[in-house]
């Protein structure tokens, strides 16, 4: 019987390390409102990394409730449970990997160099894994039949200036689905990356449209180019009801603007 009962009583150890996971990361949201500081009416934000730097602890307990997880238990969580949690991981282990060598950096380019790439560094375990930050976007959240939504990307945010906006709220299972078609409305409401010519007729865009062009034209939500994309949000790409009529025509020609991948710094 003792057996049985070191059994029963280690059982009970290990289970509350997944089930009191907090999937309204609370820790993540209070690094957030004290650091993230929204710019351009929502539009844009700037991220305190020297405070992050002086003040890690937080960081890095919330970090650590990430790594804990085990995949047999993530697998057993709700769809956006489980999009909530990855893209919240994608932007904090990128703020950890832009305080690693702050201040001494102008872009998280800057961590890479000639032959290697800061998305391509394995330096944290996510679900039992040695992973990147490439690894966690390309394999686990744009994973064919998995998540299918474009929209991610206008919430992973890559620590730069021509980024969509790091909000200064967490994601959770319950606002997630709110959140992100809201950011695609800031995002294109920014006409420092996005905006529309009336005397050409061109819609001049982020690179990110171009970049991940399959996932926003895969048919989500009945969206098969981007032309579809943006007549969803013309409103968003300009004030005037002409030039939105004309952007709902699906007929306008575009281009891609420069990124700007300098540091989105708070304190530059």
């Amino acid at each position: 019987m003792k057996p049985l009962i070191a059994i029963f009583f280690l059982s009970i150890l290990i289970q509350p390390v997944y089930a009191s996971f907090d999937h309204q990361h609370k820790l993540w949201h209070s690094i957030l409102q004290k650091n993230v500081h929204m710019i351009s009416e929502g539009a844009a934000s700037q991220v305190d990394y020297s405070n992050i730097k002086k003040n890690p602890t937080q960081l890095e307990q919330y970090l650590k409730t990430l790594s804990a997880i085990n995949n047999n238990e993530f697998q057993k969580w709700s769809i956006n449970e489980q999009k909530a949690f990855l893209i919240n991981a994608y932007n904090a282990f990128t703020i950890q990997l832009v305080i690693s060598r702050y201040p001494d950096i102008k872009s998280i380019k800057d961590i890479g160099g000639w032959f290697s790439s800061p998305w391509k560094k394995k330096f944290f375990v996510l679900l039992n894994k040695q992973r990147s930050l490439d690894d966690l976007e390309h394999t686990l959240l744009r994973q064919k039949g998995r998540y299918d939504d474009p929209l991610i990307h206008v919430a992973l945010v890559c620590a730069s200036k021509g980024c969509p906006a790091l909000r200064n709220t967490a994601y959770t299972p319950e606002n997630i689905e709110q959140l992100l078609p809201e950011n695609m409305q800031f995002f294109l409401s920014d006409k420092k990356r996005n905006r529309y010519d009336s005397k050409s007729r061109t819609l001049a865009v982020s690179k990110i449209f171009s970049w991940y062009e399959s996932d926003f034209t895969q048919g989500y939500r009945g969206i098969f180019s981007l032309n579809d994309l943006f007549s969803r949000y013309s409103e968003a790409l300009s004030n005037n009801k002409e030039d939105q009529t004309l952007i709902q025509s699906k007929k306008v020609d575009i281009i891609y603007l420069k990124y700007d991948w300098s540091l989105n710094d708070f304190s530059q």
